[in-house]
């Protein structure tokens, strides 16, 4: 009887297309391609027959090497490369005799894997992309959406939502950089023996390589130990653990714009049939944003893991190897489901302006202080002495408090030696406060679509 899929990775995180890219199929397809590059490089250095080359590479291409096969001979010799090799030879005619000739397990192990994060990263760089022209839409269309900026979680001042958008958006623009710098450091095999040196393949062994690499669009890893240097694994790792944190920034900020007590933000949510609670049946609950959130906390402890990979004994041992069977993989599809999910939400949320206007003015014109503390030092107050007033006039300010803060500033004998009480009314008007974020928004993105757009 088959055993059902373990991994929720297998049945509910994450595109089949990602995962394909992890399958045991295409990681055997990646280390016989590099089989069959490692024979066309051999035989234009004239090391084996063109014949043999030929012989070797059709037979990768016509897939005559079946997973299946593979799969037994890896329960007899308990080698996983030498079991690739041996189904190879079996069925690479004249070319038999050359398989796999002067290379090590991790001359293929190794360049199969810089041919999957290469692959990976071009899966990010779309699911990032799209996020990306998701929130400069978003952006864009609220940039002067009126709201109350948030510190400590408290009023602050005036924004719009626009400009709260536009800080995530750049700070997803940087990690598209990020990646963009990094691809080339990812996407490197090697082919240089048993510890490096190339010995195997004696004078020609850089012509070697460097054919190798050059048939699979991979860099050269300069100066390889038996195996490719794993900082490069870290860095990808990490550089997924920060795009991570940043969804889980976005995504915190959904959830806490829609609580109940706030409600300026709204997650997508299927009316007609999706359901919030089995017993509370008015909940409509941000579920996508905490998946986000969640899973954000497992790609932020992979870093440890990649980190500790860095370290091996002399030139190679195996305390990596059992663990890299998981955590690419691992991080990529679920980085690439958090950021379609995440796009899926920006695309799809509803902004409540009406909410965010009746917020602000909840806490009883608070979020002016600024406006009304700047005016009166313009005007020759000391500043300090303009805030310690404006802080006697906020106390016990709020919707149980009174008075607001325009009536008891109109009122303040202190306040109008410096501001004539007809020009009080307008220090209290968001919009215009605001309006400093709006032109703000407006300049981060003219200066976004000036650039080229990866």
């Amino acid at each position: 009887m088959e055993s059902e899929p373990l991994c929720p990775i297998e049945f509910r995180y994450g595109r089949e297309a990602t995962r394909k890219l992890f399958s045991r199929t295409a990681f055997l397809d990646h280390c016989l391609e590099v089989e069959a590059a490692l024979s066309r490089a051999l035989a234009d250095e004239g090391i084996i027959p063109a014949s043999a080359a030929r012989s070797i590479s059709g037979a990768v291409s016509d897939h005559r090497v079946l997973l299946a096969r593979v799969e037994e001979l890896e329960a007899q010799t308990q080698h996983d490369v030498m079991a690739i090799v041996k189904a190879l030879t079996e069925v690479a005619g004249s070319g038999a005799a050359y398989v796999h000739m002067g290379a090590t397990s991790n001359d293929i192990l190794d360049t199969a894997r810089g041919l999957e994060l290469r692959d990976a990263a071009d899966v990010l760089s779309a699911s990032l992309h799209s996020l990306v022209e998701a929130l400069e839409k978003q952006a864009k269309l609220h940039q002067s959406t009126i709201m109350v900026g948030r510190t400590h979680g408290q009023h602050a001042v005036p924004t719009t939502f626009g400009y709260k958008l536009a800080n995530f958006l750049l700070e997803f623009d940087r990690h598209e950089e990020r990646l963009h710098q990094m691809r080339p450091r990812l996407a490197v095999g090697k082919m240089s023996g048993a510890v490096g040196t190339g010995a195997g393949f004696g004078a020609h062994a850089e012509e070697v390589e460097r054919g190798v690499m050059g048939q699979l669009g991979l860099g050269v890893e300069q100066a390889p130990t038996q195996i490719t240097g794993r900082d490069r694994i870290a860095e990808f790792v990490c550089w997924m653990a920060i795009v991570g944190s940043t969804l889980d920034r976005l995504a915190t900020e959904v959830r806490n714009l829609q609580r109940s007590e706030i409600g300026e933000l709204s997650e997508p949510f299927e009316e007609t049939r999706q359901v919030g609670s089995s017993t509370m049946a008015q909940k409509r609950n941000p579920i996508n944003s905490e998946n986000v959130s969640s899973l954000a906390r497992l790609l932020r402890a992979l870093p440890h893991t990649a980190l500790e990979n860095m370290v091996s004994w002399h030139e190679r041992d195996l305390a990596n190897s059992a663990n890299e069977r998981f955590l690419v993989s691992h991080g990529v599809i679920l980085l690439d489901d958090m950021l379609v999910r995440m796009t899926r939400i920006v695309t799809g949320w509803r902004v409540h302006p009406d909410r965010m206007r009746a917020n602000l003015q909840a806490s009883g014109g608070a979020a002016m202080t600024e406006n009304v503390m700047l005016e009166l030092t313009r005007k020759g107050m000391p500043r300090q002495e303009a805030h310690e007033l404006l802080r006697q006039l906020t106390r016990d300010l709020g919707p149980e408090g009174g008075k607001e803060l325009l009536v008891r500033a109109q009122e303040s004998k202190e306040l109008r030696k410096w501001v004539p009480r007809a020009q009080i009314a307008g220090l209290f008007q968001p919009e215009a406060y605001g309006k400093a974020a709006e032109r703000k928004t407006v300049r981060l993105l003219a200066g976004r679509s000036g650039k080229a757009r990866r």
